[in-house]
C-alpha cells in the first residue's frame, strides 16, 4: 500500500485505513480509491473485524480529487477510465464504516466521507463540493448524497456556489453525527466503533443492509445521470480551463463554452 496506511486492529474489533498523500493532502487518486478498495475487501472477509474507521489527518481528510490526473482528459477518456466503479465497490462493503474527518473534506474528499456510514467531524472540519470553481460537477455521488443529508435547497446553494459548511453548519443539517475537539475527533470515533462493534455482527451488518436500501432507493439511477453530465463537462472548454488554472495556481477564466 502505497497511499494508505492500514491497522488490522487498531483496536478489538476495529479497523484502521488512514490516507496518506500529506503533501496533496490526501488528494484522491485512483491507486488510492483502489487500494482503500483492496484493504475494506480483506476486512469484510475477516471475522475479527466489526468495524472499519477511515481517516486522514488533522490538515485533511481529503481536499478533493486528484486534479493533476484528470485535467487534460477528454470525456471518453473519462468514460474509459470509469474510475467511479472502484467507489460503487466500496459502497458494497457490508461492515460498517465511520470517518472520522479533520481538515478539509472537499470535492471527492466531501464525496468519500458520505460513502461512509456515520462521520465523526473535529471543530475544524470543513465540507463541500465546489467543482463548480473549476468548470465541472460532482461526479462520485455528490449532487445525490448531498441532497438527500441536507436538503435540496442547502445542496443546491453549496453545490452551484463551492461554498463550504463548517463542522457545526454539517452537523446542523445532518451531514455528520458528532463535532468534537481537534485532539478527540479520532478518538471519538473509536469510542463510536467501539459500541457497534459490540453488538451482533449479523444484525449490524441486516441493519445497514436494510437502512442503505432505504436511503437508496432510486439512487443509481441519479448517480448514473449525475456521472453523464459529469464526463459531458470533459466536453467543454470551461472544465480545460478550470483545471487548467487550478494546476497553474491562477484563477480561471471562464467563457460559458
Amino acid at each position: 500500500m502505497e497511499f494508505i496506511k492500514v491497522t488490522e486492529q487498531y483496536q478489538p474489533g476495529i479497523a484502521l485505513i488512514q490516507l496518506n498523500r500529506p503533501k496533496e493532502l490526501n488528494a484522491l487518486n485512483k491507486q488510492l480509491m483502489e487500494e482503500v478498495r483492496d484493504a475494506l475487501q480483506v476486512f469484510d472477509k475477516n471475522d475479527q473485524v466489526r468495524v472499519i474507521i477511515i481517516t486522514g489527518n488533522e490538515q485533511a481528510f481529503a481536499a478533493g480529487a486528484d486534479i493533476k490526473q484528470m485535467a487534460d482528459k477528454s470525456a471518453i477518456d473519462m468514460l474509459l477510465i470509469d474510475q467511479f466503479s472502484t467507489w460503487d465497490q466500496i459502497r458494497k462493503t457490508k461492515k460498517p464504516i465511520i470517518a472520522a474527518v479533520s481538515g478539509f473534506a472537499l470535492g471527492g474528499g466531501c464525496e468519500f466521507a458520505m460513502t461512509c456510514d456515520m462521520i465523526i467531524a473535529s471543530e475544524s472540519a470543513k465540507f463541500g463540493q465546489p467543482e463548480i470553481k473549476i468548470g465541472t460537477i460532482p461526479g462520485a455521488g455528490g449532487t445525490q448524497r448531498l441532497t438527500k443529508a441536507v436538503g435540496k435547497a442547502k445542496a443546491m446553494e453549496l453545490i452551484l456556489t463551492g461554498r463550504f459548511l463548517s463542522a457545526e453548519e454539517a452537523h446542523f443539517y445532518g451531514l455528520v453525527n458528532k463535532v468534537v475537539p481537534v485532539e478527540m475527533y479520532l478518538h471519538e470515533a473509536v469510542e463510536l466503533a467501539k459500541e457497534i462493534a459490540r453488538m451482533s455482527p449479523v444484525a449490524v451488518q441486516l441493519a445497514k443492509e436494510a437502512i442503505n436500501r432505504s436511503f437508496e432507493t432510486q439512487l443509481d439511477e441519479g448517480l448514473a445521470f449525475e456521472r453523464k453530465n459529469f464526463y459531458m463537462t470533459f466536453a467543454s472548454e470551461d472544465q480545460k480551463e478550470g483545471m487548467k488554472a487550478f494546476v497553474e495556481k491562477r484563477k480561471p477564466e471562464f467563457k460559458g463554452r
